[in-house]
């Protein structure tokens, strides 16, 4: 592409400097949204967001802005109580109570709604309806649109063969993919995962890091993820926001310029690790306990 390359150029004449910075960030954004089909930016501008407890006004959240270009994944971290799940529950419109907006693409998002799918920690399956059936809910299996995509999305998340099941059948991590390709079925502009493997043990965890990374890799949904978990953050994401406690702001936005797949033991991968603690440390309300949580 003869634009790209003048504008590596630019970059090489003045690398060091802001321009070269902001030029590549352009690039960045430029070939993240190459070829994402019915794509949006997602914008957020809170002002504030309190609670009212113990006869006082708790500040959560206060001045949050961040533009989430389409077919991003970012992954979102802090300390306990920084305000991240409240975060993922405003973007996904199911907290309202708060000053500032949430805009979609031109949409401003004032209640919840299946353009913003959300996964929650729990996989909030109905018990009474099978994997299939779960994945369609309010949609008829009958007719053939639903039917193959419902198909595809078995495919995607690995569940061929556990069509009729019914979730006191599945694992704790089948039943996440479940709810995963139910939100995935109504075409969600944007994903938001709130601590979704947070509950299961290491080894179901990678797999479904992995089932989830390639779901993002096929389909290009915009994703949101809020994890405990540093290495997590860089396994999955390609922006890290790192919020800050009491109240929550953005303390630092962090690239992961890594390739996919992604090798935890690698000499990149742990560079970058050490640079997300360096910058944790450098918040007060933070509290670092051993391995790769927080």
């Amino acid at each position: 592409m003869v634009l790209t390359n003048q504008y590596e150029q630019l970059i090489g004449q003045h690398e060091g400097s802001y321009l070269s910075f902001g030029i590549r960030a352009f690039l960045c954004i430029c070939k993240k949204t190459r070829g994402v089909k019915g794509a949006v930016t997602i914008s957020i501008d809170i002002v504030g967001k309190s609670f009212w407890k113990d006869k006082q006004t708790i500040q959560v959240l206060e001045d949050v802005r961040l533009t989430i270009v389409p077919g991003e994944f970012v992954t979102v971290i802090g300390p306990s109580g920084c305000g991240k799940s409240t975060l993922l529950k405003i973007i996904g419109g199911l907290d309202t109570d708060y000053e500032g907006e949430i805009v979609i693409g031109e949409r401003r998002v004032t209640e919840p709604g299946m353009k913003q799918g959300f996964i929650f920690q729990e996989h909030r399956l109905f018990p009474w309806l099978t994997v299939e059936e779960n994945i369609a809910a309010n949609f008829n299996l009958k007719q053939a649109a639903i039917r193959r995509k419902v198909d595809e999305l078995i495919e995607i998340v690995r569940l061929k063969g556990f069509e009729h099941a019914y979730p006191h059948e599945l694992s704790g991590g089948m039943s996440q993919r479940v709810a995963i390709a139910r939100a995935l079925l109504r075409d969600p502009e944007i994903l938001l995962l709130d601590e979704p493997f947070g509950a299961l043990d290491a080894f179901t965890r990678k797999h479904l890091q992995d089932v989830l990374l390639d779901i993002w890799q096929e389909k290009r949904t915009t994703m949101v993820l809020v994890t405990h978990d540093i290495d997590e953050s860089i396994y999955l994401g390609n922006e890290i926001v790192l919020l800050q406690a009491r109240p929550g702001r953005i303390h630092k936005i962090l690239p992961v310029n890594l390739p996919f797949p992604r090798n935890r033991t690698s000499t990149a991968f742990q560079s970058l690790r050490q640079k997300v603690l360096s910058e944790f440390e450098k918040t007060d309300e933070l509290l670092l306990t051993d391995g790769s949580g927080i």
